[in-house]
This record gives structure tokens, sequence and C-alpha cells, in this order.
């Protein structure tokens, strides 16, 4: 099996640049035809299998790069907030519904302090004024939505997702990579312009009882789009109206392209290069996450939560340089 693996992982990093772009363009269309015709079992599917391979190897690679950041141990201070996020979130429950969002703001405010601050005093003194920033600020609805919700699953996946790769095309100056950026927001826009009554379908009690713990992204996203639905019953909207498809179909290709973004862009990235003992340890707590799911896809999603909520936190730090090196290379077209 390992043999297998490590073939195969030298075969996708023979690829030139413009070979994976292409390529990822194929990805995004297989995606999207799948999002259209079973967006529930896509997500689940890709959630589950795909999903902890990616934490896995993204946290792997992300270590070896110093986590994009100027401190040795930056890490371990948004492992600590990822952890405290589990924490309020299973053991002790959250007072107040900002609390778990306050966590997660304040996670990227330090990874910014950690991307451009080296000095130590200027570090803990802008911690200390994010942290006292974040306690006096007024929070609302809008504050739980974007933060809470909206921050560490739909943004992470699609809005930071096409930000690498616009990051890296800006780099390499690719036609080929511009395509590919402009056909994820493309096919991203499909989903709400075209309409498919035919492909709608009845969303088995098995899915419905395993997709409960997102559920409400998928009604904020209804509401932020404007989407009309003819009942108040958010259970209904998700599971059973034309509006709850079609942001169904938009999650669904958005995590699965997320995923296989990650994987075909190995050439690239390099995340297969580590230690055997290393990637022999990853497949098999990778294998091991699958059958957790199999078992119980709730009991997968419980155990897989902080492994998956700290390759977003850990993340951080990476998306802020992306979009650091997308700023800097916009600023000559402003002169």
């Amino acid at each position: 099996m390992y043999l297998k693996i490590t073939t195969f992982l030298f075969k996708i990093t023979t690829f030139s640049n413009d070979q994976i772009h292409y390529a990822n363009i194929g990805l995004m269309v297989i995606s999207a035809i799948l999002a259209f015709i079973l967006p529930f079992e896509l997500f689940l599917f890709s959630y589950a299998v795909l999903g902890p391979l990616h934490y896995l190897t993204e946290i792997g690679w992300l270590h070896k790069k110093n986590y994009f950041t100027k401190g040795k141990y930056d890490f371990v201070f948004l492992a600590v907030l990822c952890f405290l996020v589990f924490y309020f979130s299973f053991i002790q429950p959250a007072k107040s519904d900002s609390q778990i969002p306050s966590i997660i703001l304040y996670g990227v405010l330090l990874s910014l302090i950690f991307v451009f601050i080296k000095d130590n005093l200027y570090r803990i003194i802008l911690a200390l004024l994010a942290f006292i920033g974040i306690v006096i600020t007024k929070t609302g609805l809008s504050y739980f939505v974007w933060i809470g919700i909206f921050l560490p699953t739909i943004i992470h996946v699609f809005v930071f997702t096409w930000a690498f790769m616009l990051y890296g095309v800006i780099k390499n100056k690719s036609l080929a990579g511009y395509i590919s950026v402009a056909a994820l927001g493309l096919i991203a826009m499909s989903f709400f312009l075209i309409k498919a009554p035919g492909l709608q379908y009845q969303v088995s009690a098995y899915v419905t009882r395993s997709y409960d713990l997102f559920y409400l992204l998928n009604t904020f996203l209804i509401d932020f789009f404007g989407l009309e639905t003819q009942t108040t019953d958010a259970n209904t909207i998700v599971y059973n109206t034309n509006a709850g498809f079609v942001i169904m179909r938009f999650i669904a290709f958005s995590y699965t392209y997320h995923y296989l973004n990650w994987f075909s862009k190995t050439s690239v990235i390099q995340w297969h290069k580590v230690p055997k003992r290393t990637l022999l340890v990853t497949l098999l707590l990778w294998v091991f996450s699958v059958g957790l799911y199999i078992v119980d896809y709730n009991l997968g999603l419980k155990a897989l939560y902080f492994l998956s909520f700290l390759h977003v936190f850990l993340e951080f730090p990476l998306n802020v340089t992306s979009f650091q090196g997308i700023f800097k290379a916009l600023i000559p077209l402003k002169k």
C-alpha cells in the first residue's frame, strides 16, 4: 500500500504548473457536476474522506514552513485558542453566542501579529490591545454569523482557497493559472444562475441526521444571498426547497474543490516530502478517521472536530501571507 501511494505521489509531482492549472479546472468541473446532482452526499463524502487527509498533511506542511510566522512557537498560541473553541463547544457550553467567534477573531488578529511583528515587546502590547478591543466590541447576530459561522467554513474553503490560488498565480505569472482562478469564480456563480429543478431529490434520513451540525451555515447563506423560500421552517428550507439545494450545491463544491486543490498541487507544495514513518502514521490516522465516520458520522464529526478547527487556526498566518502577496502585487497597478 505504501509503495502504491509513493508511486502515485511521484507521478503527480512530475506535472508542470500549466498541467496542474488545467487539471484543477477539470477538478472544478467534476466537483460542480457532482455537486449539482448529489450535493449533500458529495459534501458528506468529501468531508469524511478527503477532509482528514487534508488536515493531517497540511498541518505537517505548515510545520515545515514554521506556519509562516516569525516566531518558533507561535503555533502553540493558535493551538490553545483552538482547544478553547473545542472546550466551549463540547465540554463547557459557551456563555454567549459571541464567545467562540471572539476566540476565532483573536486567532486572526494574533496571526496578523505573528506574520508582521518579530519584536516580543511589540507583540505583547499588540496582543493585549487586540484582546481589549475584542472585549469592548459590541457584538450581535452579524458578528456571530460572519466570524463564528462563515469564517471557519465557507470563507476558509472558498475565499481563502481563491486567494491562495491567486497568490500563487501572481508569483508565477501563469495564463493557465489566471484562467483557473477565473473558472473558480464563474463555476461558483453558476450554482446561483443555473436553475436545475429536475435535479432535485429526496434527502434521506441518514443524510439529514449526519448533516445536522452544519445546517446553520446553510440557513445563514440562504439569508445572505436573499434566496426566496416558501416556508419559515429551517429544517424544511435546508433539505426540501430549491433555495436549500442551491446553497448546498455551492457548499459541496467549495469544500470538495478546497480539498482537491490541495492534493493536486503536490508538486508545488511538496507536502509529501516527509520521512516514511511520518507518512505512514499520517495514512494510519487517516484510515482510522474515515473508519470513525463509517461507524457513525456524528461520532466522526465530534472526534475530528479539534483537528478540523486546528488546521483552520494554523492556516490563518498563511491566509494573511496570501493576501499580503496579492496586495503587494496590486500596488504597482495603482501608481
